[in-house]
């Protein structure tokens, strides 16, 4: 544990006692001193902004590709939206929203070119060779692949930013986790443990926002109509509330406003319902302090209610839209892309930007093939696409 600097005690007055508190942070792999006006936990958040990895979010695919429109969500600015959600939770319980923030921000830094399609088929291409997630592959980029620091690989961020990072994880990559580093964020996986409140809400956050940002992309691109989120009723319930005051967003003209406002509301009520239950449940358990949290059950989320309503906005948009059969084809076409540049760089590592190919020169098949998939799920969807058209020849994916 550092020792407190005054800007990190000015800036986490009022927290309560169950909030991390960056003075007591478990600390970097690599020892530190305090930065002088920014807490341990600002520091983290402005390293992740600055970082190659969150720039390269603004060029991955959240549903629809780059080329698609210039309006859909990107991972950068779902990344961004789930911050903004995070910090107001964040600050009505009393946590930390610099955590928050920085959890946030970082939450998707490792997913792959081609959103899930992308993880998806990298993770067939890598079954033979440890598998690939895009949570692990996030605490890969802030633990070793972003170069920036002389003294050491990564970003060299907190313990509870990396627990935060890294939201699911297997026992098997929680064994080896905890091989490399003793105490370290894989044990709470083995122990049957919590992650800090912080956390728990960027997850939450990151679900919240998804639905909500999703259904509105799907909407503008002509997939699904508001005709069909009618009958969902979480959306419903908004969209008619809306209108009830706005009559004339009926209107074909306000058709977009009366999305947006439905939309608003919708989000309101969820941010309002997790803040209502989450402090209920706080107010029953009790917990001394962040250790305590970590022995209880899950203390950030939803009433039933809206858990249930949730779950059924997400299964609208499963069906609807992310099987869509356009977005079906398209990802069909990008499981193509990946597929073909993982043989390709496998067979001949010296197709790999240079650092990559060196990196990859005289290794096992299993390292190598790590490489690769560090190279490939760094790649932004243009880049993938002009590296598949470079050896390939062919061109795929274009307007």
């Amino acid at each position: 544990m550092q020792p407190a600097e005054p800007q990190q005690i000015w800036t986490e007055l009022g927290l309560a006692p169950y909030a991390c508190f960056s003075h007591r942070s478990q600390g970097r792999l690599h020892a530190q001193e305090a930065a002088p006006t920014r807490s341990a936990f600002q520091r983290d958040r402005d390293r992740i902004v600055h970082s190659t990895a969150f720039r390269r979010l603004v060029y991955k695919t959240q549903v629809f590709l780059n080329h698609e429109g210039d309006l859909f969500r990107t991972r950068l600015t779902h990344s961004i939206e789930v911050a903004q959600l995070g910090r107001s939770v964040a600050r009505a319980l009393r946590i930390n929203e610099d955590l928050t923030e920085a959890i946030c921000l970082a939450h998707d830094l490792g997913h792959t070119p081609f959103g899930h399609a992308g993880q998806d088929v990298l993770n067939d291409c890598m079954q033979d060779f440890g598998g690939f997630e895009h949570n692990m592959q996030s605490l890969r980029v802030v633990d070793t692949l972003e170069e920036r620091y002389p003294d050491y690989s990564g970003l060299n961020l907190c313990f509870e930013t990396r627990e935060g990072i890294l939201k699911h994880c297997s026992a098997k990559h929680a064994r080896q986790l905890e091989a490399r580093e003793p105490g370290g964020v894989g044990q709470r996986f083995l122990l049957g443990q919590r992650p800090g409140l912080e956390a728990q809400l960027a997850n939450l956050a990151d679900e919240i926002a998804y639905n909500a940002h999703d259904a509105d992309d799907g909407v503008r691109s002509g997939l699904i109509s508001l005709g069909q989120l009618m009958g969902v009723p979480l959306f419903a319930r908004y969209a008619h509330e809306a209108l009830a005051e706005y009559p004339q967003l009926q209107e074909p003209r306000w058709q977009r406003k009366w999305l947006y406002e439905a939309t608003r509301r919708m989000l309101s009520e969820q941010i309002y319902d997790v803040i209502r239950h989450t402090s209920a449940g706080l107010q029953a358990a009790q917990p001394a302090d962040v250790d305590a949290v970590r022995q209880l059950p899950a203390l950030v989320g939803f009433s039933s209610t809206m858990a249930a309503e949730s779950a059924e906005l997400k299964r609208f948009l499963f069906k609807n839209l992310y099987r869509h059969p356009q977005v079906m084809q398209t990802t069909g076409q990008a499981k193509v892309v990946v597929r073909e540049l993982f043989d390709i760089y496998l067979a001949d590592p010296a197709q790999m930007k240079p650092r990559f190919a060196a990196r990859a020169a005289g290794l096992d098949p299993i390292a190598c093939a790590r490489v690769v998939a560090d190279f490939i799920a760094g790649m932004t969807d243009r880049y993938a696409l002009r590296e598949h058209e470079r050896l390939t020849g062919q061109r795929v994916l274009v307007p």
